[in-house]
C-alpha cells in the first residue's frame, strides 16, 4: 500500500471520528487554533529585532499582544470561542460562496458549472450556519471538519498515484 492510500485511509478514519464526535473535534480544533495564535504571537515578539524604527516595533508588539491575548481567551474558554468561531465560519462560507457564484457566472465550460454548484452549496452552508447560530455551534464545526477530511480522502483515493521522478 503506497503512502497516498495510507494517508487516504487515515483521513477517512479521522473524518469518521470528527463526524461521530463533532463536539470533541470542534473543541480540539478550537484549542488548536488557540495554540497556533499563541505561537504566532511569540513569533511576532521574536521578530522585534528585525524592525528598524520605533513605529515598526510598536506595530509588531501590538500584533503580538493581539495574537497572545486572543489565544489566551480561546484557551481559557474554548467552548465560548467555538461559538464565535462558528459564526465566523458561517460568514466566511457565505462570502466564499458568493465569490464562487460570481466566478462561475463569468467562467465558461464545465468548470463554470462546477463553480456555480460549489457557490450555491457553500453559500447555503454559510447561510444555515449564520441563521442557526448559536444553537449549531457545538456540532457544526466538527461535522464540517469531518466532511472536509472525508472529501480530501476521496480526492486521494480517486486521483492517480504520482510516478517516481515526476
Amino acid at each position: 500500500m503506497n503512502s497516498r492510500r495510507i494517508a487516504a485511509v487515515l483521513l477517512v478514519i479521522a473524518a469518521i471520528a470528527a463526524i461521530l464526535l463533532p463536539f470533541v473535534s470542534a473543541t480540539l480544533l478550537t484549542i488548536g487554533i488557540g495554540g497556533i495564535a499563541f505561537a504566532a504571537g511569540i513569533g511576532q515578539f521574536l521578530r522585534l529585532g528585525e524592525e528598524s524604527n520605533s513605529q515598526g516595533k510598536l506595530f509588531r508588539v501590538l500584533s503580538a499582544l493581539l495574537y497572545i491575548g486572543g489565544s489566551i481567551f480561546i484557551l481559557i474558554d474554548p467552548i465560548d470561542s467555538e461559538i464565535s468561531l462558528t459564526l465566523f465560519a458561517g460568514i466566511l462560507l457565505l462570502v466564499e460562496g458568493v465569490m464562487e457564484l460570481a466566478s462561475g457566472a463569468s467562467a465558461s465550460g464545465p468548470a463554470g458549472g462546477l463553480s456555480l454548484v460549489d457557490g450555491i452549496l457553500t453559500s447555503l452552508i454559510g447561510v444555515l450556519l449564520v441563521l442557526e447560530w448559536p444553537s449549531d455551534s457545538l456540532w457544526a464545526l466538527g461535522t464540517l471538519f469531518g466532511v472536509a477530511l472525508f472529501t480530501s480522502a476521496l480526492k486521494l483515493f480517486s486521483s492517480p498515484a504520482e510516478q517516481p521522478g515526476n
